[in-house]
Formats: C-alpha cells, structure tokens, sequence
C-alpha cells in the first residue's frame, strides 16, 4: 500500500529569507487572485472556464509586461504550481461527490501566505536547500522517512515552516486489535464513548477572553498604524496557538482511539449545516440568535471535523475502519427496550426512558446507539458505501472481490 504524509518543521530564517520568501509567497498569490478574476469573469459571461495551459500562458504574458514583471523574481515552478492548484480547486467547486463544493475565493496578505516546490529541493540532516533561496535551517524534532516528493513554504504568524510530503510503501496493514467502538460527539463532552469513558472538552476560554480584551483596544487604534499592527500580531499569535492547542489534543486523542480499536463507528454528521447563522434575513427574522451562535461557536472550536479526519487516515494507515451512521434520534432512544420519544431526554445530561425506567448519561446512550447501528450496519450486510471512510472502502472492496470470483 502506497500512502502520502508530511512532516512540518519549523524553519530558521533571517531577515534576507524571510523578504524573499515573503516575495515568492506575494507573487503566488497575486496570480492566484489574478487567475481566479479571469475565470471568474468567464462564469459571468457564461463563457468557458480556463484550465492550467490557459492560464500557464497568460502567466508567461504578464511576466513580460512591465506592469507585471516582478513575476520573473519567483521560481517558475512556484508560479506553475499555483495554477496547478487553482485548477484542482475549480474541478473540485464542479465535483458532484465533493461534499464541501465552493468556488475558489480570492486570498489576502498573511492568511496561508505559502508556496510549493515539487522538485530542485534538497535535504541533508537538519537543512534544505530550496531554489533562489538557498540552504536553511530546519527543526528537525523527528526523522523524515519516505522518498519526499515535494515541499511546501507556509507562514504561520511570524514564523516560516516547511512541509515535506514523502511517499511511502506499506504492506496492508492488520489492525492489532479486534474492538469496535461507538463515538458520541458533543458540546459539554468532546466526545463520549460507547463504554462510558469520555473527554472533556478543549478549554481555549483563557485565550479567547484575552483575544476578546485585545479586539476590543484594537477597535479604538487608528487603522494600520503602528500601535494597531503591533496589537494586530498579537491576536494573531494568539489566535495561532489556540490552532495548535486544538491541533495537538486532537491528534493524541485520535492516535489513543485508532490503536485502541479496530473499527469505530462516528454519526454523519453535517457540520455545516448544523453550523448556520440563525440570524435569517430581513423578512424573516431569526429566533434564539444569541444562543446558536454561541452553539456553533462551540462546535467549531472543539474541531470536530478535524478529528474525524484525523481518524480516517490513522484508521486507513492502521488496518481499521471508520464507519458512519445515520444520527438521527440517537439520544432519544433507549438502548434497552429501543423506545424512542423526546420525553427520553429531559436534559442535556439526563436519559431515562419513559417505558422501562432506563437510566443512563444521555451522552453514554448515543454512543451505545451509534455503536448498535454501527453492528446492525454490519451483521445485516446494508453497508451505505457512502458511509464508509476510504480506509472502509477500500477493505470492503477487498473482502468482496473473493466472493465475487
């Protein structure tokens, strides 16, 4: 089995690299936005969308202009790479089975300033040497295993970091474990499993109160000032280590759980959806704004779509699977004598089933559901593809190519 992952190191730069690779990182988003405006001038006009050769010459144009030709200072590479994504970013926004289909949006200054080289780089030991640029630093807090395939320059508030994507060759991977698992996602709990362990939820509110206090001095500085930059970087670093808090307390939960189990079973969950402004428009007015904003808040902080990824690919990469559930009426049903009411489910906490008198943490309850769904799934062969992680789908094919022969 041949999979794909990256290592990302912080990189030690000076002032010379860091105006250069701020450059390269401007240029490519300049043509990013000015690729994006040419495409999105053809939507309008209901005319053809341009594709990467297209665009590749357009881009050898505008480096010959005078208005454009700070374009020639970037690696060609770098240049053909951000079309190359530009591409594969609108293929995606036409993609029927993306789930999250949108058209491409213009980028700004210091949001995911980045640039990519898939070849001309070098690594030996604890530096890299990347095109115009030359030699640099890296910390290197782990060894790189893989052939590496490319490398990507990206910026996170003041610091520069490398990402190094290898290509590797596994052989198919046997979970060492046999148990599966069922996984409540919540707002009080970050997550209840199906035995009745659970995990608190990430508790950013330092942070967030901090970031709050500084908003609010920064909304009384003159705009782009000096007093307003500084003040600016300082939510920024802010809001960047509450992303790696976040980051890091997901990682080790997920890693915990995919050794833990061979199979677990997650609900569908629209997160999207379910994170939409209550606010309505002007004819239809909202209700309980203030409350579901506060709701989605929360949900997007406790980074639940990031775990499920998180878990996928561990799974793909361990030999298990992640399997996903209808989640309706969860926490409504009685795991004994499969009553469902809304009477079930007084509070957030509590769970006592109106017909037998079951008693149970309402966050314990849908996890025994999920984890039942997860088996009937199973046992009755009425497996939803569409349900099924890639690391599913793949051992599913598996299992019934025999048959089929």
């Amino acid at each position: 089995m041949m999979i794909r992952k990256a290592y990302k190191y912080r990189l030690t730069t000076n002032t010379e690299t860091e105006q250069l690779m701020s450059q390269y990182a401007g240029n490519c988003r300049f043509l990013w936005n000015k690729a994006l405006a040419l495409n999105l001038h053809h939507l309008e006009n209901k005319q053809p969308l341009l594709w990467y050769q297209e665009l590749d010459w357009f881009s050898k144009l505008w480096k010959k202009s005078k208005e454009y030709g700070f374009l020639k200072l970037s690696p060609a590479q770098t240049l053909q790479q951000t079309l190359n994504q530009l591409e594969r970013a609108f293929k995606d926004a036409f993609d029927k089975k993306q789930p999250l289909k949108k058209i491409p949006a213009f980028k700004k200054r210091g949001d995911r300033d980045s640039f990519t080289f898939p070849q001309g780089f070098n690594i030996e030991g604890k530096r890299i040497f990347l095109p115009k640029i030359g030699w640099i630093n890296f910390r290197k807090s782990r060894e790189i295993e893989g052939i590496p395939k490319n490398v990507t320059v990206s910026r996170q508030g003041k610091h520069w970091f490398v990402s190094i994507q290898v290509e590797i060759e596994l052989t198919e991977p046997v979970h060492p474990s046999t148990s599966m698992m069922g996984v409540d996602m919540g707002v009080k709990r970050l997550f209840t499993l199906s035995d009745g362990q659970f995990e608190e939820p990430i508790d950013i509110g330092f942070y967030q109160e901090k970031i709050k206090r500084l908003q609010k001095r920064l909304a009384k500085k003159i705009k782009f000032s000096n007093n307003w930059r500084k003040l600016k970087e300082k939510i920024n670093r802010l809001h960047t280590k509450i992303a790696n808090i976040r980051h890091d307390i997901l990682h080790k939960l997920s890693t915990t759980l995919s050794k833990s189990h061979a199979m677990i079973v997650l609900e569908k969950l629209q997160i999207r959806n379910m994170t939409k402004s209550a606010k309505g428009d002007r004819d239809n007015h909202g209700k309980m704004v203030k409350q579901k904003s506060g709701l989605n808040r929360v949900i997007l902080d406790q980074g639940w779509g990031m775990f499920k990824t998180f878990l996928e690919y561990k799974q793909l990469w361990s030999g298990g699977q992640v399997l996903f559930v209808d989640p309706k009426y969860t926490s409504q049903t009685c795991p004994v004598c499969q009553h469902r009411s809304k009477d079930n489910r007084q509070t957030q906490a509590e769970f006592e089933c109106v017909l037998c008198g079951h008693k149970e943490h309402a966050d314990v309850v849908g996890a025994r559901n999920i984890l039942e769904r997860g088996h009937r799934l199973l046992a009755c062969g009425e497996i939803d593809i569409s349900l099924l992680s890639e690391a599913g789908t793949r051992q599913l094919s598996n299992e019934l190519e025999p048959a089929v022969a």
